[in-house]
């Protein structure tokens, strides 16, 4: 049972963030019954990205039926694709489903963690003291807003596709999109239709391949709801399919040739002007940024109240936005889909381990671990969802399960051993993080020749994925070992 201590709530575990992973998290420890514990979440809502994102045409890019928690599924999803709407309620329905109400604390945002022993944990709404520390915060929470010289004397309304305001009357403007990932490819047919104009701002061409969404038809999802079996299934029948993709992410042949085909014949069945398409054609391997899918993005470009403009804004003045090619055009509203800062880990600030020591400044060359989950000097710290546990081919809900059973293996052992604490060795930590940089050498993120956001700037190093197969992320990480361990 929760107890408090000198008026601090006193847990055996306190995990930091409500999204898919903490939600994981807490469906497992709900299960065991063993572990008190207390999820902690600065909103006032479960969701993580999924409750933020609220832009028109938000949705996921990895298959309903394999974007959700194997041991909580959902068979009825109404799309092959799901929308952001749909994935945030699936999320509030496990916390009904599962019973976990009691144990989150809304509006509670992580200030300071500090190691003495045990885990003291400083949020908005008060102190909390834990044996064990879960940080669940992902890598898409704090959303990178560029300084653009003139940025904060712009007239118009400025927005971040990840701080939505669905209030916002943009009818009839003229908009700049500054960005060309997923969100900016998801949003940009949306606005062209509400707007008097659009323009995007471009710095750099991504891959686009079909996406091929429809919706599931009402026989189709009754059938997966009256046989689960069928539904488990299809996700293994996607999950394989998903994996065998991550050859191309190694450059292997005729895997890379095959997907470079399919996007370049993507995008000439649907941009019939050459020189439209020479810009829309990107100077880097495929695969090199996140491959995105959309059916719409390409006719939008195409459109005669679109401009397309291939390079990256660089200042505003007034309402003048000028592109760094010289280019200059009169906006109304200027929409940031500029990204998230993942390499950073903002959370890592906030945290003090063994001998004083920041998790910010032990990463201060980039993100490094042991089996993607632990660091040494942070003893009974486990970080899911952080260095190279996220995937450019396959679903990220199995990464995060592979982790969630590795702190299961964790608890069991410290239930064992009441009087321990698990501080995994620095040589075990580098001996791990050589591995990752050997596996990473010779992949499309470090050959391929573009700058992304899964390799961290500072160093280098591919510090945001696994550069293997899920697969091969769960049979090396997915049970826990004291032997790597003080």
């Amino acid at each position: 049972m929760n107890g408090a201590v000198n008026g601090a709530l006193d847990v055996d575990v306190a995990v930091v963030g409500a999204g898919f992973a903490g939600l994981g998290m807490a469906v497992q420890l709900a299960r065991r019954a063993r572990e008190s514990f207390v999820v902690l979440e600065r909103a006032d809502e479960v969701g993580g990205t999924w409750r933020d994102n609220v832009y028109p045409g938000v949705a996921c890019d990895v298959p309903s039926h394999l974007y959700s928690l194997s041991f909580a599924p959902k068979h009825d999803w109404t799309r092959v694709y799901a929308g952001g709407a749909e994935i945030q309620q699936y999320l509030r329905d496990v916390v009904r489903h599962e019973g976990l109400r009691p144990h989150l604390r809304f509006g509670a945002e992580m200030l300071a963690a500090r190691w003495d022993g045990r885990w003291t944990v400083e949020t908005t709404a008060g102190t909390v003291r834990a044996r064990v520390l879960v940080m669940a915060a992902g890598r898409l929470s704090e959303p990178r807003i560029p300084d653009f010289p003139g940025l904060a004397n712009f007239p118009g309304p400025v927005v971040h596709s990840a701080q939505w305001d669905p209030t916002a009357r943009l009818d009839g403007l003229r908009i700049g999109l500054c960005g060309s990932g997923a969100s900016a490819v998801q949003i940009a047919p949306h606005l062209a239709e509400r707007t008097e104009h659009l323009v995007l701002f471009q710095r750099s061409a991504p891959w686009i391949v079909p996406r091929q969404d429809r919706r599931y038809t009402p026989a189709e999802q009754e059938a997966f709801v009256r046989d689960p079996a069928a539904a488990r299934r299809l996700r293994a029948e996607l999950f394989t399919a998903a994996d065998r993709n991550v050859a191309q992410r190694f450059g292997a042949r005729p895997a890379i040739d095959e997907l470079r085909d399919l996007a370049l014949g993507h995008l000439a069945a649907q941009v019939p002007d050459e020189r439209l398409r020479a810009r829309l054609t990107p100077d880097y391997e495929i695969g090199c940024k996140r491959v995105l899918l959309s059916d719409d993005f390409y006719p939008t470009v195409t459109r005669p109240d679109v401009t397309l403009v291939s390079a990256a804004l660089e200042r505003l003045e007034g309402r003048t936005a000028v592109a760094r090619n010289g280019e200059r055009h009169e906006l109304d509203a200027l929409v940031l889909a500029t990204g998230f800062l993942a390499a950073e880990a903002p959370f890592a600030g906030r945290v003090t381990g063994r001998d004083e020591i920041r998790l910010a400044d032990h990463w201060s060359r980039g993100m490094t671990s042991y089996a993607s989950t632990v660091v040494s000097g942070f003893p009974n710290l486990f970080v899911l969802d952080g260095p190279n546990a996220s995937l450019g081919h396959n679903s990220a809900i199995h990464m995060i399960e592979t982790q969630i059973e590795y702190v299961r293996g964790a608890l069991d052992h410290l239930a064992a051993h009441p009087g321990a604490a698990l501080e995994v060795t620095p040589a075990a930590e580098r001996a791990y993080t050589r591995q990752i940089d050997a596996r990473s050498a010779h992949t499309v993120w470090l050959r391929g020749g573009c700058r992304s956001w899964y390799v961290d700037p500072r160093s280098g190093r591919l510090t945001l994925l696994w550069p293997g197969s899920a697969q091969s992320f769960r049979d090396l990480n997915g049970t826990f070992d004291p032997a790597p361990y003080h």
